[in-house]
C-alpha cells in the first residue's frame, strides 16, 4: 500500500458502497473505509461492510459511532416507524435526516488526518429511493464546502469527493462490480435485515438491488428469508 495514495471510502456494507470501493482500489488506492453505526436497525450491514472491505483489499476499515436514533425521524433510526414495503411518492421514511451530512463529515475529518485528498461514497441519483443527500447537487455543494472549511484545502491540498455511481443504473453498478469482483453474495441492503443478513424481500432496498441483478442478468445472491 506504500505506493498508493491513501482515499477514504465510506462504506456501508451494501452493494453500492461496495462497487465504489472496488473502483477506488482499481484506480489505485490505498483504501481507508469508514462505516458509520448510527443507530439504525440492525448491524447486519456493518458485519457485511468488514467482509466488504477485507476481500477488497482495503488498507483499514473502522466503523465510528453515533446516534441518530436519538433525535428520531426515521423508519431506520426509529423502531416505532414501520419500513414501507410498497413503493411509495416522495421522499420516503427510510430518509435519515442529514445522514450523508453527518457520515460525508465524519470521512473529511478523517481524509485530514491522513492526509488523504479522495474521498469516496457510492451515492446514486438514478435507481435509488429519492433521498436528497444523493443528488449530484449536492454532492458537489459538500465538495465545495469541504475545500472552504479544512485546513489541508487552505493550504494548497485540494479534495475531490467521488461519486463513480452518481449517474449509473442499479444494474449498470452491478455489472460494473461484477467486472471488477465484487462479492455480492457478502454485501447488505435490505432495511431490516435479520442478524445474519438474511433480507426481507420487501422494502424499497430489497425491490431495487432485486431488479439491478434481474436487469443485469446476473444471478441474484442474495439471502432472502426475514
Amino acid at each position: 500500500m506504500a505506493d498508493r495514495p491513501p482515499a477514504v471510502v465510506l462504506l456501508s456494507g451494501g452493494v453500492d458502497s461496495a462497487v465504489a470501493l472496488a473502483i477506488a482500489h482499481h484506480e489505485g488506492f490505498a483504501c481507508h473505509c469508514l462505516s458509520v453505526d448510527y443507530g439504525q436497525r440492525h448491524r447486519a450491514e456493518l458485519d457485511a461492510a468488514g467482509k466488504v472491505a477485507a476481500s477488497l483489499g482495503a488498507a483499514e476499515h473502522r466503523v465510528l459511532r453515533i446516534d441518530l436514533g436519538a433525535l428520531g425521524g426515521s423508519a431506520l433510526t426509529d423502531p416505532a416507524i414501520p419500513v414501507p414495503e410498497m413503493p411509495s411518492r416522495g421522499i420516503p421514511v427510510t430518509y435519515v435526516p442529514a445522514r450523508n451530512t453527518v457520515l460525508l463529515s465524519l470521512a473529511l475529518a478523517w481524509a485530514e488526518v491522513l492526509g488523504a485528498a479522495d474521498l469516496f461514497i457510492g451515492a446514486n441519483a438514478v435507481d435509488y429511493s429519492g433521498y436528497p443527500d444523493c443528488r449530484p447537487e449536492y454532492l458537489h455543494a459538500f465538495e465545495e464546502m469541504a475545500n472552504l472549511s479544512t485546513k489541508a484545502a487552505i493550504e494548497g491540498r485540494r479534495l475531490t469527493l467521488h461519486r463513480p455511481l452518481v449517474y449509473l443504473t442499479k444494474s449498470e453498478i452491478i455489472r460494473r462490480g461484477s467486472d471488477l469482483g465484487v462479492a455480492f453474495n457478502i454485501t447488505v441492503s435490505c432495511y431490516q435485515a435479520t442478524g445474519d443478513g438474511r433480507a426481507c424481500g420487501r422494502c424499497d432496498a430489497c425491490r431495487l438491488r432485486r431488479l439491478g441483478f434481474e436487469a443485469a442478468r446476473i444471478p441474484d445472491p442474495t439471502r432472502y428469508g426475514v
